[in-house]
C-alpha cells in the first residue's frame, strides 16, 4: 500500500506548468505517511511528505525545480486525472418550484407494539395518531400521476412512521391494494416496502412476503441485547418474535435489511452482535447506528464515541468472512452527492393528518421541528397539495455545498452534510458547526478509502470515471 511514485531524475519534455484539476484532501495516516484523496475523481493513494509538497506547489501554482524533476510523479497524477484534466464536474443537483415526487412515505400511525428504551419518537408515550385511508389514497394518487407525467416505469410507496406501521393493518393493506389498482389503471409499475420492528403475526409475515418488495427490520443483535432495549408493551423481550420473523423471511428468500441501534452500554457487544446476525440470518444489508439522543433516549449517555468507532471496526472484521459489510449512514464511499437524504431533495412523506414532511423523524405536527420540516398540506380545492415554498426552499438549501463548516471535510461529497434533523438537535437553528457524528463519519470513511487502496493490489484506488 506504500509503493508510491517517488522523486525521479527524469526531465519533462513539456515545460508547461501542470494545473491541478481535482479537489485534493491530504489526510494524515501514519508517521510521514498521508492519504492523498480526490473524492470527485474517486482516486486515492498513500504518499510521503515529498508528494504532499508537490501537490501543495501545484495548488499554489508555484514553479519549482523539484516539480520539473518529477516527470514520473506528474504522469502518475495525470493518470489519476488530478492534473491537466480540466474542470472537475461537481455532483450537485438542485430543486426548484413545486415538488413532483414519485415516491410517498406513509406515516400510518404513532402507535407501537414495542416500548424501546431509546425510541426517538417516544412511541406509546404520546397520544396516538392514525392515518385514514383517504389520506393514503391522496398521496398515492399524487405520486402515481407524477410518475406517469414523467414517463417513469413505476412509482413507490413506503410504510414508515413514528410507530409500527403494521399496527395500522387495515389501512396498510387497503392502501397497498389501492396502489396496485392505481398502477394497473395507469399501466405503470409499483414498488412497495416497509420499515418494521419485526414483532409480527403469521398473517402479517405472510402478507409482507407476498405483497412487498422489501423491508427494513429493526434488530439489535444478540438476543440479550435485543431484550434489554427493545421491549414489548408488557416489558418483555422481543427477540424470540423478531428471530421468528427473520427466519420466515430467510426461508422465503424475501429481501430485507437489518437496522441495529447501539446504545452506549451495548457498544462492547457490537462485534459479537454483528457476528451473531451474520452467522444466523441472511439479510441483504446490515446498518449500524449509535442511538440518537432524542425521545426516550434523551439525556442518556452518548454512543457517538471513540468506543463506537473501535467496536464498529472490529464488527466489520467479524462480518467479512460471512460476505457481509456493515454500513453506517454517513460513511458511504462510492456515492458522490450533495444530498444526505430526501430532506434536501423534496422528500415526500405524509403525517397521519395528511400534511407533507420532508423528514422521516418529523412524523407529526407535534414535533418540535415541525415548522422546519413540514412544508405542505392537502389542497382543499383539488386532489393535490399546497406547498409552502419558503419552508421547502430552506430544506433544499441544506445541501452540503451550502454548509460552510463542511467545505474543508474530505467526506463532504459522500456524507453530504449528514442528517439535517440531527444537526438541528445538536446545533440548534444556527449555523452548523459539527457534531460527534462528524468524527465517526471521517474515521469510517478513511477506513473505506484505505480498504479501496488495499483491495486494488496496486497501492492506488482509481475508479473509472466517465
Amino acid at each position: 500500500m506504500t509503493n508510491l511514485p517517488n522523486s525521479s531524475n527524469g526531465k519533462l519534455k513539456d515545460t508547461t506548468m501542470p494545473e491541478l484539476s481535482a479537489e485534493i484532501f491530504i489526510i494524515p495516516f501514519a508517521e510521514e505517511r498521508f492519504i492523498i484523496y480526490a473524492p470527485i475523481r474517486q482516486a486515492a493513494f498513500v504518499g510521503n511528505s515529498q508528494v504532499v509538497k508537490l501537490l501543495a506547489d501545484l495548488q499554489r501554482g508555484v514553479p519549482d525545480q523539484a516539480l520539473a524533476a518529477n516527470s514520473s510523479v506528474l504522469q502518475f497524477f495525470r493518470e489519476l486525472k488530478i492534473i491537466d484534466e480540466g474542470i472537475e464536474p461537481l455532483p450537485i443537483t438542485s430543486f426548484q418550484g413545486d415538488p413532483e415526487p414519485t415516491m410517498v412515505t406513509l406515516f400510518l400511525t404513532t402507535a407501537c407494539n414495542l416500548r424501546c428504551t431509546y425510541c426517538y419518537a417516544s412511541a406509546g408515550d404520546t397520544p396516538i395518531k392514525s392515518m385514514k385511508l383517504a389520506v393514503a389514497k391522496r398521496g398515492i394518487d399524487f405520486v402515481a400521476d407524477n410518475a406517469l407525467k414523467k414517463r417513469l416505469p413505476f412509482f413507490e410507496v413506503a410504510y414508515h412512521g413514528g410507530g409500527e406501521p403494521t399496527v395500522s393493518w387495515r389501512v396498510m393493506t387497503d392502501s397497498l391494494e389501492y396502489a396496485r389498482d392505481k398502477a394497473a389503471e395507469l399501466r405503470i409499475g409499483l414498488r412497495a416496502t416497509t420499515a418494521t420492528n419485526g414483532v409480527l403475526s403469521k398473517e402479517k409475515i405472510e402478507w409482507i412476503i407476498q405483497h412487498l418488495e422489501g423491508a427494513s427490520l429493526s434488530f439489535d443483535g444478540l438476543p440479550s441485547v435485543q431484550d434489554t432495549h427493545r421491549l414489548t408493551v408488557l416489558g418483555q423481550g422481543s427477540s424470540t418474535q423478531v428471530i421468528h420473523t427473520m427466519r420466515c423471511f430467510d426461508e422465503a428468500k424475501f429481501p430485507y435489511g437489518i437496522r441495529m441501534t447501539i446504545t452506549a452500554d451495548q457498544i462492547p457487544l457490537l462485534p459479537e452482535s454483528v457476528e451473531y446476525v451474520c452467522a444466523t440470518f441472511r439479510p441483504q444489508r446490515i446498518q449500524v447506528e449509535p442511538a440518537y439522543e432524542l425521545g426516550r433516549y434523551k439525556g442518556s449517555p452518548s454512543a457517538e464515541t471513540e468506543a463506537f468507532i473501535n467496536a464498529f471496526r472490529t464488527a466489520q472484521q467479524r462480518a467479512r468472512p460471512y460476505g457481509q459489510e456493515i454500513f453506517f449512514s454517513g460513511a458511504r464511499l462510492g456515492i458522490l452527492t450533495n444530498h444526505f437524504c430526501g430532506v434536501t431533495q423534496d422528500g415526500f412523506a405524509l403525517t397521519p393528518d395528511g400534511n407533507v414532511s420532508g423528514c422521516y423523524e418529523v412524523f407529526s405536527e407535534d414535533n418540535p421541528l415541525a415548522k422546519t420540516f413540514i412544508y405542505g398540506e392537502p389542497d382543499k380545492k383539488n386532489k393535490g397539495y399546497k406547498f409552502e415554498l419558503p419552508v421547502l426552499n430552506n430544506l433544499r438549501q441544506q445541501a452540503v455545498q451550502q454548509r460552510p463548516f463542511c467545505q474543508g471535510c474530505f467526506a463532504k461529497w459522500t456524507c453530504a452534510g449528514d442528517c439535517y434533523h440531527k444537526s438541528l438537535t445538536v446545533n440548534g437553528q444556527g449555523e452548523f458547526v459539527g457534531s460527534d457524528r462528524c468524527h465517526i463519519i471521517r474515521e469510517l470513511t478513511k477506513d473505506q478509502i484505505l480498504d479501496k487502496i488495499a483491495d486494488s493490489g496496486e497501492s492506488v484506488w482509481a475508479s473509472p470515471v466517465e
